[in-house]
């Protein structure tokens, strides 16, 4: 059997990088998948590849009025909700002196508020859907090595990521305390081959040469691929993690070994 048969999944930021990689990688293991994104199109597409298991819907995850429509969409759609991926996030540069408040508040809105929206309004279907069944829910929520490890040159995402991290432990805990059977953790990826590396090009400098910088911040020399995430995310959301919560997962090639 694959590992999340039967299991229904909204993942957000998924119409590229890490959010579209763990809804592939859900669905592939049996999920049916909503994927949500601002970028509404995209998601559409993404869940058009992926075929009639999965979904897109557009979804701006720092409004509260979309949350409960997404929430709504997944239960219009499949039936419920079993697990929950807080994926989309932004990453600003900036030291503390540099950050305007409108650009912290930005990445606060979005890689913060946002995964509060979500565990929030998607407590309550997965409880629905899990107790109904006598199955068990997940919420993961995408954090960074940056929500461990500060640099003085990301004030205002070291600060959204770290929220992430501590606010997982405290949804797990609530979700304990209701004999809820969801389990909440977090994942802390470093660097990751996706498009956000676009953004670090510039004239004569070319993505390989960018990942090549990238990798010598990491012990394992390389950085990582969508993949080494998802199938972290898979592991966390399937029923082999039954007993896990509150947990984190570094998958940082070292980097918090240091």
């Amino acid at each position: 059997m694959a590992r999340l048969e039967g299991k229904i999944a909204l993942v957000t930021g998924a119409a590229s990088g890490l959010g579209k990689r763990m809804a592939e990688r859900f669905a592939g293991e049996g999920a049916r998948v909503l994927l949500t994104d601002l970028n509404g199109e995209g998601a559409v597409a993404a869940a058009a590849a992926i075929g009639p298991n999965a979904a897109g819907f557009a979804h701006d995850v720092t409004s509260e009025a979309q949350w409960i429509a997404a929430i709504a969409e997944a239960k219009r759609l499949f039936g419920g909700l079993h697990i929950l991926v807080n994926n989309a996030g932004i990453g600003t540069p900036g030291s503390v002196e540099d950050t305007s408040l409108e650009s912290w508040r930005l990445v606060h809105a979005i890689d913060l508020d946002g995964v509060f929206l979500g565990c929030k309004h998607a407590i309550p279907l997965i409880r629905e859907t899990t107790r109904a069944e006598g199955s068990r829910g997940s919420i993961l929520n995408i954090s960074s090595i940056a929500g461990v490890i500060a640099s003085g040159r990301m004030a205002a995402y070291n600060s959204a990521k770290a929220g992430v991290r501590h606010l997982t432990k405290s949804v797990a805990l609530h979700c304990a305390s209701k004999k809820d059977a969801i389990t909440c953790n977090s994942i802390h990826p470093t660097f990751m081959d996706t498009p956000i590396l676009d953004n670090f090009q510039s004239a004569g400098v070319t993505k390989e040469d960018v990942k090549a910088k990238l990798g010598r911040q990491v012990p394992l020399g390389v950085i990582g691929e969508p993949d080494d995430v998802a199938w972290g995310a898979v592991y966390l959301c399937s029923d082999e993690a039954r007993f896990v919560t509150g947990a984190e997962l570094f998958i940082d090639g070292g980097i918090s070994a240091m």
